[in-house]
């Protein structure tokens, strides 16, 4: 009973429709004609409703019901007169109110309003609906002082937009106009500022203007411009040095490099709550020099992919549509080469209420029962109210019908008289929610809707579909008759579905007649009669052939075609499935395709199609066109179909097929294609049987049991396939036992306490007869010794729930059918499901082998603990920091994975001189176990990288000064930097003989030539000898290191951070390096000598060069070097 019941309410709501915000089935207007129905909101203005001032304000509330329900509202939770206030008026058949603003202040309509919809079957009312008025307010009157900041500092310009409603949209411009553009370096913050992570002198400008679009009003306000003067150091340092006679007033002349700080937000950690739904943005803004790039991370899970984007510059984070999962902890990091700052922002995530079962309408019968469920959830979690025709529940007159427990109305044993519209309000400290739904009693007779004397037209071997649409209440039972009404048509070949409708899988001549539909319930009985005619299929006999006809000779395709006599056919033919060409030389006629004087580009591929009312059939053909011959060319044609097909020496499982073959058409037949179809299984689908040589004209067959056979024969011959022949006639096998048990068996686990055996179903021709079925079979491999056994649909898997954690089992699959069991299975064996591994390894140890390599040891873990197939360990090991100050950088988590059969593994690829710590894990098929303590090791020192930089500054006649950088991979203490230098004295030379050469050319004079010549030889003898190889001697560093071959590069060096010049090297206070006992330098002997690069041999360029083979034995082939103390400086010089 209360399953008929159940039935009723959901088929009734079908056709009364449901609230304004669920899915409405048009209805008969004939049902509808007189039935009443309680009044429902269709339509309604939203619940925050901002008007345009200069409009008239338009409150939306439209509703239906039967009869047409009547509309009040009220203003700020008392009644609303609305013909007390002639700017007010409603709108005919409907509650929408229209305020005419004209010559009014729109903030006298500001407030809550409320509609109600009422008729004598109940009252609907809507959301709260608060109106209120957009505002975009001017900028506040105020100078802006201009801005002057030194190059390389950070900067804020605030914009402060004016508060409206809705929020302004903030962007920046130029005065033209222009967006200012943004990068890493210079970008927006959310609330509308622009943030200079570091300034730059052509950030200088006069027009940094701020503007906020109110896009309610569609109006700009605009910020007074702000200048920013950004101001150069090595300009400051010259004009000081003029005023002051100072080299360095300011230090050096670029700014100094800063770590990362943040702007937005402030300190290291910061909380946000968000609603789910909405969008969830975080922003970090930092500032320093080099600009720090900003990534993200979540500390306890991923970013949801779908949902996530980054926004300027990698500086916002946005999540839309939020929801609980999205809480926790987001961390964003800053990073430049100097260091990188972290910080956490901790989200949280509420919700306003959201549905998870809205209300819906109810129409019952008198004493029935149903249900009204409202159901809703968020967080915190909502409280749910109800109140009937708008007045609370409790208040409302008591109903022994009717009992309300919690988010649930049961009503039971209705009355004529007790329909009303009930309210259901969740609601929390972020929201509410409102829906109507109507409790409908209804006493109707039953209708049917489907039209009268309706006839259904099918084609034979297709399904029926008789419908019996039928109204009622209570819900009509619906039964079918045919003709003489001798018995209801229940069972095969009818199916009667719930709606009514009687369903013929596969109609017959035979299911042609006169059905009758009969709906019933307590109150009467309604019947309707509709007509099935079964037509006969549309079939092509005579299929168009391959032609192949010479250029200007005629072609006929011919296209015979059955039909059930009472549809009207078309026959239509298309060219390579396109219409044929508009040209008089193609003639169709009924039944045949003609085309005269044949052309090339008449080849191609040609279709007829015959089409009726209810189905269609096709065929195709090739034309060929050939260049035409003086004599008779050979016609080569596939070959025609086999004729008189006769079933000889029939038997259980076997039978002989004849037939006689057709004519060749000069290409001999080598092969016969053997065809077959089961009506029984497959009906109308032909299945490849055999192949028989082409001499032969009878085949034994083999056949399977419970299949009606039909067979058809095709020639091949070297054109291709004839069409098939005409079938054979039918022949049955009788059913058996199955043959073989289904294939493809398997078992494993999807939970840690389950086991799914899985096949590959069997076929209807291999079931061998009717009700198929699979016995499944189970034990536990080495404990159980009897099997558990079910017998199941014809399916393709089972569960055995309740297994232990990855235990063996073994299990069978065997074949049923109403006939028998097939043979003995095959015992497969199989796993039940896997769990999480138990155990983290033991005696974690770690052996660092070098500056870059470790050994990790550990025991494994007992076979019990891994709950799974074991699949291998895990090593997760990450840089904690460096053990140099200098670099403190946290890289980030690695892991290596080794098979389960290892209990070591290498860490290749480590830093020198840092702390790095790791833990092991087992992992299964399942995913990984607990982690083993964090274990810690340091890598030793390593070699420092080379030098960051290598430049000369300030030549002189007499001396230079060498400045480098600390390298950028320090990799352990640094001890000291190895100088090397070597005389190369022929640069010069050769420079100075080229010049003498090339004024030779120029000049015509011979005692210009003459005077060159001799300034030449001055110069070549005005070193003598330079004693480098003494001063070398004297200078001897003890852990002289010599430069390497291979690159010439200078041995090792070591870390990057500071540019000072070199302390504690050997100079003097006017930072030049004297020479003893010569007044040569490497100046003089350098060119030009400017430009401080090195040679691929490690030489300075332009110094030393020349011919002069007392030079080269001299000094031209000794290097000296300098050893120089360490300084964490980021610039180390020598001079």
């Amino acid at each position: 009973m209360e399953r008929t019941r159940a039935r009723a309410t959901v088929f009734l709501m079908l056709f009364l429709g449901n609230l304004g915000n669920a899915l409405e089935v048009p209805l008969d207007p004939k049902v509808l004609e007189g039935l009443p129905q309680p009044p429902t909101i269709t339509h309604q203005s939203p619940k925050d409703y901002i008007i345009d001032p200069r409009e008239n304000i338009v409150i939306h509330c439209d509703a239906k019901g039967k009869p047409h329900p009547s509309f009040s509202w009220t203003r700020n939770g008392t009644h609303f007169d609305i013909d007390q206030d002639p700017k007010v008026t409603m709108r005919p058949h409907s509650g929408t109110l229209v305020v005419d603003i004209s010559g009014e202040k729109v903030e006298s309509y500001e407030g809550v309003y409320q509609c109600t919809a009422r008729n004598e079957h109940g009252t609907a009312v809507s959301n709260n609906i608060v109106i209120r008025q957009s505002r975009s307010p001017l900028w506040s009157k105020e100078r802006n002082e201009p801005i002057i900041v030194q190059e390389g500092v950070s900067l804020v310009l605030q914009c402060r937009p004016p508060a409206g409603l809705p929020p302004p949209i903030i962007f920046w411009m130029d005065i033209n106009f222009q967006r200012l553009p943004q990068s890493s370096r210079v970008s927006q913050a959310l609330n509308g500022d622009l943030h200079f992570s570091n300034v730059l002198t052509e950030d200088s400008r006069n027009d940094y203007i701020c503007y906020a679009r109110f896009p309610h009003t569609q109006t700009i306000q605009q910020k007074q411009p702000i200048t920013v003067t950004v101001l150069n150091l090595d300009a400051i340092n010259e004009t000081v040095a003029a005023l002051y006679n100072e080299t360095d007033f300011l230090s050096d002349g670029s700014a100094e490099e800063r770590r990362p700080t943040f702007l937005i937000p402030s300190g290291s950690s910061s909380s946000k709550m968000v609603l789910r739904g909405q969008v969830l943005e975080l922003e970090c803004i930092a500032e320093g020099l080099p600009t720090p790039e900003v990534s993200w991370s979540k500390v306890s899970g991923e970013f949801p992919a779908k949902r996530t984007s980054f926004l300027h510059f990698q500086k916002t984070l946005r999540i839309v549509d939020v929801s609980e999962a999205d809480a926790g902890e987001y961390r964003c990091t800053a990073r430049n080469r100097l260091a990188s700052v972290h910080h956490t922002i901790r989200v949280t995530v509420k919700a306003a209420p959201y549905w998870i079962s809205t209300p819906r309408n109810l129409v019952l019968a008198p004493r029935e029962r149903g249900n009204m469920i409202c159901r809703a959830s968020g967080t915190p979690k909502p409280t749910i109210t109800w109140a009937m025709n708008g007045i609370p529940i409790e208040n409302s007159p008591k109903d022994p019908s009717r009992k309300v427990e919690g988010d649930t109305i049961i009503f039971e044993e209705v009355q004529t008289g007790s329909s009303a519209v009930y309210q259901c309000n969740a609601s929390n400290e972020y929201g509410y929610l409102l829906s109507n739904a109507f409790v409908n009693v209804l006493s109707e007779t039953p209708r049917v809707l489907t039209p009268a004397n309706k006839v259904y037209q099918v084609i034979r071997n297709t399904h029926a579909l008789l419908d019996c649409s039928s109204f009622g209440s209570p819900i009509p039972k619906i039964t079918w008759f045919k003709d003489s009404r001798s018995s209801t048509l229940d069972g095969d070949p009818y199916v009667l579905h719930e709606n009514g409708t009687l369903e013929i899988h596969v109609a017959q001549a035979v299911n042609s007649g006169k059905y009758t539909c009969v709906a019933r319930n307590s109150l009467g009985i309604s019947e309707n009669h509709v007509y099935l005619e079964v037509k006969e299929p549309t079939r092509i006999l005579k299929q168009p052939e391959y032609k192949v006809v010479q250029s200007n000779m005629n072609v006929v395709f011919e296209c015979k075609v059955k039909h059930d006599p009472s549809l009207i056919p078309t026959m239509t033919w298309v060219k390579d499935n396109g219409e044929l060409p508009d040209d008089e030389r193609f003639l169709v006629d009924s039944d045949s395709l003609t085309i005269t004087d044949v052309t090339e580009d008449d080849a191609g591929t040609y279709t007829c199609i015959m089409t009726t009312t209810l189905d269609q059939d096709s065929a195709s053909a090739e034309l060929t066109v050939v260049e035409a011959a003086p004599t008779p060319a050979i016609v080569y044609e596939q070959p025609d179909p086999p004729t008189d097909l006769e079933l000889t020496d029939q038997k259980p499982r076997s039978v002989q097929l004849t037939w006689i073959p057709g004519d060749e058409h000069n290409s001999p037949i080598y092969m016969f294609l053997i065809q077959y179809a089961d009506s029984l299984h497959h009906h109308g689908h032909w299945h490849n049987l055999t192949l028989v040589p082409g001499s032969k004209t009878t085949a034994h067959l083999k056949l399977s049991p419970y299949v009606h056979y039909a067979f058809r024969v095709l020639a091949l011959n070297a054109v291709g396939f004839s069409n098939p022949s005409l079938p054979s006639r039918m022949y049955k096998t009788n059913p058996s036992a199955p043959d073989e048990n289904p294939s493809g068996v398997d078992g494993f686990g999807t939970e840690h306490d389950n086991l799914v055996i899985s096949w590959k179903p069997m076929s209807g021709h291999q079931a061998n007869g009717p009700g198929l079925q699979y016995k499944v079979m189970w034990r536990q491999k080495d404990v159980d010794k009897e099997w558990t056994s079910v017998t199941v649909a014809n399916v393709s898997k089972f569960m055995v729930s309740g297994t232990p954690t990855f235990t063996p089992y073994e299990v069978q699959v065997q074949a049923i059918n109403d006939y028998g069991i097939g043979p003995e299975p095959a015992v497969v064996t199989g796993h039940s499901g896997e769990d999480l591994p138990m155990q983290a390894p033991d005696n974690v140890q770690v052996l660092v082998l070098n500056s870059s390599l470790a050994e990790v040891h550990w025991e494994p873990v007992p076979p019990k603990t891994v709950r799974g197939r074991l699949k291998g360990y895990k090593v997760y090991y990450w840089r904690e920091r460096s053990l140099h100050k200098h670099n403190p950088h946290h890289v980030e988590q690695q892991v290596l994975t080794f098979s389960g059969n290892k209990s070591h593994g290498m860490l290749p690829g480590l830093q020198p001189y840092s702390l790095y710590l790791f833990n092991v894990r087992v992992f299964n098929g399942k995913g990984e176990g607990p982690a083993s303590s964090n274990q810690q090791f340091e890598t030793p020192e390593g070699v420092p990288g080379r030098p960051s930089f290598l430049r000369i500054t300030k030549p002189s006649l007499d001396s230079l000064t060498l400045e480098w950088g600390p390298p950028y991979d320090r990799n352990g203490r640094l001890t000291g930097y190895t100088l090397k230098y070597q005389t190369a004295m022929a640069a010069r030379q050769v420079d100075i003989a080229t010049q003498g050469w090339f004024i030779c050319l120029m000049c015509a004079i011979a005692l210009l030539i003459l005077v060159l010549l001799i300034i030449c030889f001055i110069q070549r003898n005005k070193g003598g000898k330079y004693p480098v190889k003494e001063k070398e001697d004297a200078h001897t560093d003890p852990e002289f290191q010599p430069m390497k071959e291979d690159d010439c590069t200078f041995g090792e060096y070591s870390d990057t951070e500071d540019h000072k010049p070199l302390k504690g090297s050997r100079t003097p206070s006017n930072g030049t390096v004297h020479r003893d006992n010569s007044d040569d330098s490497l100046v003089d002997y350098g060119g030009d000598g400017g430009d401080g690069q090195f040679n691929e041999d490690g030489s300075f360029i332009g110094q030393y060069s020349g011919k002069s083979s007392a030079r080269d034995t001299a000094g031209g082939h000794e290097s000296s070097e300098a050893p120089s103390p360490v300084n964490t400086s980021a610039m180390n010089s020598f001079v």
